[in-house]
C-alpha cells in the first residue's frame, strides 16, 4: 500500500475524531459526496461506524502526519449482481482540504484501483459532481474514460448540478471507446 494511505477495519486512538473532521471540512468545501452541509458529529460517527461493516465496502483513508485526512470506499457489487461482478466502484472519495497538495488524493486512488485489481476486478467505476475540478483532472490524468453525463445528479442550494460519470479498465483485456448505439448493435445482429 503507498505511504499514507491504508485499508481501516477498525477505529483507534483518535481515528473516528479526526475521520470526522476531515470530512466536515471536505463538505464544507463543496466536496462532500451528498451532504451539502455537515451533519451533526453524531450522523457522521454513526455513518463511518456503519461503513466499516458493510461487507461491500472496503474503506480507505489518507493519513497526514499520522491524522486521517481523507477516504475513500471500494465498493464491490452485492451477490445478487452476477451480470456487473466484474466491476466495482470508487466512492465517496475525499482529501480535506488541509491535506491537499501532498499527493493524497492520487495515492487514495492508486492504493483502490490496486485493491481492486487484487480482488479480480476487471473494470472501476466512479462518478463526480462537475463542479468537483481537481478531482475530475486526477481522475482523467489517471486514465478514467469519461462516459456518460446526468444533467440532474445532485441539487446544491436549488440548483442542479451535473454528474460525471467515469470508468477505467484494470485488465488489459478491457478497453473503452465509443460505445455503439442501439441501432448500431441491431444491424450487426442482423449481418450475423
Amino acid at each position: 500500500m503507498l505511504d499514507g494511505i491504508e485499508i481501516l477495519n477498525e477505529f483507534k486512538g483518535n481515528d473516528l475524531t479526526d475521520l470526522c473532521e476531515a470530512t466536515e471540512a471536505a463538505i464544507e468545501a463543496g466536496g462532500g459526496f451528498g451532504w451539502i452541509n455537515p451533519p451533526q458529529r453524531e450522523v457522521l460517527e454513526s455513518y463511518w461506524t456503519g461503513m466499516l461493516l458493510v461487507p461491500q465496502r472496503i474503506v480507505f483513508v489518507a493519513r497526514l502526519d499520522d491524522v486521517i485526512c481523507g477516504s475513500g470506499q471500494l465498493v464491490r457489487p452485492g451477490g445478487n449482481n452476477e451480470a456487473q461482478a466484474f466491476q466495482a466502484q470508487l466512492q465517496h472519495a475525499f482529501i480535506a482540504p488541509w491535506a491537499r497538495g501532498h499527493g493524497l488524493a492520487r495515492g487514495l486512488t492508486l492504493a483502490i484501483e490496486d485493491e481492486a485489481r487484487r480482488a479480480g476486478f476487471t473494470v472501476l467505476t466512479l462518478d463526480v459532481r462537475e463542479t468537483q475540478d481537481a478531482a475530475i483532472k486526477l481522475y482523467e490524468s489517471l486514465g478514467y474514460d469519461r462516459w456518460g453525463l446526468n444533467p440532474y445528479y445532485a441539487r446544491v442550494h436549488g440548483e442542479y448540478v451535473r454528474g460525471l460519470h467515469y470508468l477505467k479498465p484494470l485488465d488489459a483485456g478491457v478497453t473503452t471507446g465509443k460505445a455503439p448505439s442501439r441501432a448500431e448493435d441491431r444491424a450487426k445482429d442482423e449481418v450475423s
